[in-house]
């Protein structure tokens, strides 16, 4: 299986995408659609390397995600797991309670599982509060619709 065109552009918002490297919530430096390998203070790409190493991040997910995951998921249901995967890497997936539910078939319970992942060291950050309720929406409805802060009311 591989990750949709939606579920590209589910992740891309997201992450967005930043041509200078910048440090992350969790203090990672991250450069482009939430790439960090290799990325150092002072980097610079252009927007034709982000989208070659947000495609090339995907498929690396992918490629864990189909040794990790041995049940069969839906296309938004794998969008959501990739998403998941790629903002918080393999490693966690692989040892995460997550895993245990959706490889024993309890798919109804994996939303409670996604949920928990909205903390840098113990505490909730906003933004991916907001992205793990999309992926719960995601995986359990299919709606690709983006979770983006609410717009400020206008007074005209």
């Amino acid at each position: 299986m591989q990750t949709s065109d939606k579920g590209k552009e589910f992740i891309k918002h997201f992450e967005g995408c930043k041509l200078e490297a910048y440090q992350c919530s969790g203090d990672v430096w991250t450069i482009g659609c939430g790439h960090t390998r290799g990325v150092v203070e002072g980097d610079k790409i252009s927007k034709k390397q982000a989208d070659a190493l947000l495609s090339a991040d995907i498929e690396m997910v992918e490629t864990h995600v189909k040794r990790l995951i041995t049940v069969d998921l839906d296309q938004s249901q794998w969008d959501a797991i990739v998403s998941w995967c790629f903002n918080l890497g393999c490693g966690n997936l692989r040892a995460s309670t997550m895993l245990q539910v959706i490889n024993s078939g309890e798919l109804d319970k994996v939303s409670e599982q996604i949920i928990r992942w909205d903390k840098v060291g113990k505490k909730a950050v906003a933004g991916l509060t907001r992205r793990r309720k999309a992926e719960t929406d995601l995986f359990d409805n299919g709606v690709y619709e983006k979770a983006t802060k609410p717009k400020a009311k206008s007074n005209g």
